[in-house]
């Protein structure tokens, strides 16, 4: 082989002393070098072709197999199938125990009998976890009527006890697997994913809440599903209509769905997620490289995603939740008189689309009368003294043999009681609860020196709606008292015991404002012998002409409203700073035989770690960033990806599931920073991690003693667990000893509310298991007493109804 054969083998025109590329020689000296080079290049480049030659026949032969379709691929991670089983396994062990009502059983469990019979019934909370529980009792065949309305009380043999705290129960469970998932979908080592499984696995309050009929277990669970499904979407973000994208961000969807719709506490890491989203999307938008036409395209898939179809099932879901509460109940009253209306039993209106009328032909006649209800929503029931009489400014009778005529925006009108025949009535005398306003009450001439003042003009809000004219359920509107000019007012202070603790009505000189504004409930016409034999007319129902929309706008209000202003004292509430070192826990059950007791309590190693380690974590995020600007590559930028997911989804989790609790002026429980510790039990494995590759790297001891550290500290946790777990299932009868050994706080024992700090009230005592059962059940009920009362003030519709009795209003 000659060298201008190599040479044009290797497409070098390389004869000696010539030119190998333009402007180079090659000096003498190095030609049998070179010549020893390209004779060893060509006989490489001669093989490398025969190769390719057998390479391209066994690519040809592979590409004439037929590969076999409708094969899945798939790997089985037992350690995650381990975690898996030890969850359900700790959470559905004996779970029918304590066969007695516990802590908000009372209403959960009454709510799933509500739905299961049609009665309609209000909380402030969205229906989606109540309506699962209620899915799991239909199934069970659970008729509702069971009464859940005291703790502790007995549930019988036949009741179902089991199916209803099911859901609850996996929910809880399936938190453990989806902690490890977060953590290996960021891309942590396998060892801190199984310490997040393990951590949410021992922590006794995530026990406890998932082992009852309780909801906030499924809102866990709707929260961790939503970060994992984020993490599985941001690796399709740029292709969302592809298979897996559509797929993830469909799981997305559903997760944000499901957070808004167990408990509004969810809008936090919801909003969370939507800053997320938001920051991809705003990165995709200057970047140039992508066409404007594919930019667009892929924000209406996102909006189509994470906006249309989460808004479209909470709809949906609030549609299903009013389709199956169809009869009044007691919690209508709550509601307005056009809501009431549509329920059955609820508003019965004989003439729905009528307006208020009266006769202007007076004469002697039977008890003929025109009615309008005004019901004050606080007062639970409907009776005939809530019936008025509307006549005019000048009747001293009434007779309804003439055509009726309507009563117009500004027309002056007398109120008569329909029991008593008393006159709505006011006068220059300081209200009794509220002396700032005047005095409201029924007129009797008893020879006093007050002359009758019974004269209201009626000033209608909405009369354009209503073409002027004074209608039932449709009209809102002022009764002007005409003597003093002042607007009749529902001022929410409870009158004492000679008013029967009826809400007070009044009047002041302020007409612009919420509680002046009335609506009429109802409008008929019936007929008795005497006043004394007055009688309600027989009850006729015919459904009320509110849309679905009308009544969903109607229960947002409510409940939104509802949900910022709870604001009672409670023996067992405690503030958000109280949190993270489990200051105070709640008393949930204690059994009337022995005294086995649940309490509401965290794993105390573990909550304290996790607040070190989120410390922990915050200063070495901000060191590395600080080294990351000064130029110190200490990352990786996949690994700086994965740093800042940590801290946005995890620590941002636990900021924005704590810091507007801390804002709050509203009553507070130690189970709601669940949320928040959720997030804080996987950020700390993460922490974990990042030491021992960032701070211990360099130095095989400190690593060392670092490991030794952690099976102390995992040893501690697992011992106080088991410690405390008496007080999660609530098996296992305490001698007196046990309780004070269980006392690690002695605010633990002090269950005192944030006003009550030094009340001697323990709920680990011994001071008598029967009656510290009934008093657990006492504080509670006492609470909802006052915290319904304040709902129904809070939750009356911006139209304000006023209810009344036969000794004045």
């Amino acid at each position: 082989m000659c060298k201008h054969q190599i040479c044009s083998f290797l497409k070098i025109a390389k004869p000696e002393g010539k030119q190998l590329f333009p402007g180079t020689r090659i000096p003498d000296r190095y030609v049998v070098c070179n010549e020893f080079v390209l004779r060893t290049l060509n006989e490489m480049a001669c093989d490398h072709i025969s190769d390719n030659g057998e390479a391209n026949k066994k690519m040809k032969q592979t590409a004439n197999r037929t590969e076999p379709i409708f094969v899945v691929n798939c790997s089985l991670d037992l350690l995650l199938v381990a975690i898996t089983l030890i969850a359900f396994v700790t959470r559905l062990w004996r779970l029918e125990d304590p066969r007695g009502v516990v802590f908000d059983e009372i209403h959960f469990g009454r709510f799933a009998g509500l739905y299961l019979q049609g009665v309609f019934f209000f909380d402030v909370h969205p229906p989606l976890g109540r309506l699962l529980i209620t899915l799991m009792g239909y199934l069970s065949g659970f008729d509702g009527k069971f009464d859940f309305s005291i703790i502790g009380t007995e549930y019988p043999c036949s009741f179902p006890i089991w199916h209803l705290r099911l859901i609850p129960a996996v929910c809880g469970s399936l938190l453990c697997p989806l902690a490890y998932l977060i953590l290996s979908e960021l891309g942590f080592h396998q060892y801190s994913a199984c310490l997040a499984a393990f951590l949410v696995l021992t922590d006794n309050a995530l026990l406890t809440q998932s082992r009852f009929i309780l909801i906030d277990s499924m809102l866990l669970l709707s929260l961790l599903a939503m970060i994992y499904s984020l993490l599985k979407f941001l690796k399709y973000f740029k292709r969302p209509f592809s298979l897996y994208g559509s797929a993830w961000a469909t799981v997305l969807s559903l997760s944000i769905t499901a957070s808004l719709s167990v408990k509004y506490s969810g809008l936090f890491s919801v909003l969370l997620v939507s800053l997320v989203l938001l920051f991809y999307s705003w990165r995709m938008i200057i970047d140039k490289t992508i066409p404007l036409i594919q930019v667009a395209v892929r924000l209406l898939g996102y909006a189509l995603f994470f906006v249309v179809l989460p808004v479209v099932l909470y709809c949906l879901i609030f549609w299903l939740h009013l389709s199956l509460l169809w009869k009044s109940g007691t919690h209508d009253e709550m509601m307005s008189s056009s809501f009431q209306a549509t329920l059955e039993l609820g508003s019965q209106r004989v003439n729905p689309e009528g307006c208020l009328q009266f006769s202007d032909h007076l004469a002697p006649h039977p008890w003929y009368t025109l009615l309008a209800s005004f019901t004050l929503g606080p007062l639970p029931r409907k009776d005939i003294n809530n019936w008025w009489i509307v006549v005019e400014q000048d009747a001293d009778s009434i007779d309804l043999n003439s055509p009726p005529k309507p009563v117009k925006d500004g027309d002056i009108i007398k109120l008569i009681h329909g029991v008593t025949g008393r006159s709505l009535n006011s006068h220059d005398v300081a209200a009794p609860m509220s002396p700032q306003c005047m005095e409201v009450s029924c007129y009797v001439d008893y020879n006093i020196s007050f002359p009758a003042q019974p004269l209201w003009r009626v000033e209608l809000l909405n009369g354009a709606k209503t073409n002027q004219t004074w209608e039932a359920m449709n009209s809102h509107f002022r009764l002007i008292h005409v003597t003093t000019n002042q607007a009749l007012k529902f001022t929410g202070n409870q009158l004492p015991d000679w008013g029967f603790y009826q809400y007070e009505v009044a009047t002041d000189r302020i007409h612009q404002q919420e509680a002046t504004v009335w609506n009429v409930e109802e409008h008929r016409l019936s007929a008795a012998a005497s006043s004394q034999d007055y009688h309600l007319p027989p009850d006729i129902w015919s459904p009320g002409n509110l849309g679905f929309w009308e009544k969903f706008l109607e229960v947002q209000m409510k409940m939104l409203w509802a949900n910022s202003d709870v604001n009672q004292e409670h023996q067992y509430s405690s503030s958000a700073l109280e949190w993270p070192t489990m200051n105070r826990g709640v008393a949930y059950w204690i059994s009337p035989d022995s005294n086995a007791q649940i309490h509401f309590l965290g794993n105390p190693v573990t909550w304290v770690s996790g607040l070190v380690a989120a410390v922990l974590f915050f200063l070495m995020f901000v060191t590395l960033a600080v080294r990351w600007r000064r130029q110190c590559q200490d990352l990786a930028p996949d690994e700086w990806t994965r740093l800042i997911l940590s801290a946005v989804l995890l620590g941002g989790g636990w900021v924005f599931n704590l810091v507007p609790y801390m804002l709050m002026e509203r009553t507070l429980f130690l189970h709601h920073y669940l949320p928040g510790l959720l997030h804080l039990l996987i950020l700390l494995p993460v922490t974990v991690e990042m030491m021992y590759r960032y701070v211990l790297f360099r130095s095989s001891i400190q690593r060392n003693l670092m490991t030794g550290l952690l099976l102390v500290w995992l040893t501690s946790v697992s011992l106080a667990f088991v410690r405390l777990s008496p007080l999660s299932y609530g098996h296992t009868s305490l001698t007196e000893e046990d309780i004070k050994s269980l006392q690690w706080r002695e605010s633990w024992g002090s269950s005192t509310g944030k006003n009550s700090r030094n009340s001697d009230t323990s709920v680990l005592s011994l001071r008598g298991l029967v009656g510290a059962r009934k008093d657990i059940h006492l504080l509670h009920a006492n609470y909802m007493q006052k915290s319904s009362a304040k709902a129904l003030k809070w939750t009356s519709e911006k139209v304000t109804t006023l209810r009344v009795n036969n000794d004045g209003i």
